[in-house]
């Protein structure tokens, strides 16, 4: 298959052997906030959740870490963010998976619905005829990002990393077959009134119930960006 797509770290091990491109999708809110964070002429260094030696490293990199001022991994903490600003963004599923895919010998690309077609077509270009692999992250059972706990429950498929996927696969028509899984998530990007179902998935509520349904409209801006981060040296930029 020419475009495949998998869930979660298992996902990346799995596609990245085999794919030239890898394109991370985590809607809410990774690569979204990363969309903004490079819209506004910033970068992104991905960090690997709890994990304290990878922020000391950034920080070591001119970084400054998400939550230590007033940006953080919510979308609308970044709509303003100052050019050339360096973000270090922990986040237990994208920044997580960027890491992991960074291993894998594979081109790693963050996609989400605001750039979708943009991270398509510059995926396509990058891949060059050789398989596209697209990962949206999911949840995690048992994480909860106001505690301490680096316990990772099992994966939680969510409903805007399907549809995140999916756009992006659908953005990549014509550029050879897509696997089922692929094909599936391009159908129902398609099918639904995709505002509504950011509003009303279990994610979107547990931000709205938070006080952070900005966070969810933002999100759910298809094709409101350019932006197409791609994983250089450790740090996403815009290419």
């Amino acid at each position: 298959m020419d475009i495949r797509l998998e869930w979660g770290s298992e996902g990346v091990t799995a596609l990245g052997a085999d794919c030239a491109v890898l394109v991370i999708v985590d809607v809410l809110s990774f690569c979204t906030t990363t969309d903004l964070v490079l819209g506004n002429g910033g970068r992104v260094l991905p960090v690997r959740w709890r994990d304290q030696r990878g922020e000391k490293a950034a920080k070591a990199r001119g970084a400054i870490l998400a939550g230590e001022k007033r940006w953080t991994l919510r979308p609308s903490s970044v709509t303003e963010i100052p050019s050339g600003t360096l973000l270090a963004l922990p986040s237990p599923n994208g920044a997580t998976l960027c890491d992991t895919a960074a291993t894998t010998g594979a081109i790693v690309l963050t996609g989400c619905l605001r750039n979708a077609t943009a991270v398509a077509a510059r995926a396509a270009e990058l891949a060059n005829g050789r398989p596209i692999g697209v990962v949206p992250a999911g949840e995690r059972w048992g994480i909860d990002i106001r505690t301490e706990t680096k316990t990772f429950g099992p994966l939680r498929p969510c409903v805007e990393d399907q549809l995140g996927a999916g756009a992006i696969v659908s953005a990549l028509d014509g550029y050879g077959r897509p696997s089922a899984e692929a094909r599936l998530a391009a159908v129902a990007a398609k099918a639904i009134d995709i505002a509504e179902a950011l509003t009303e998935c279990s994610s979107g509520r547990e931000l709205a119930a938070a006080g952070h349904a900005n966070d969810v409209r933002l999100a759910a801006m298809l094709d409101s960006s350019g932006t197409i981060p791609v994983l250089r040296n450790g740090i996403l930029e815009d290419s």
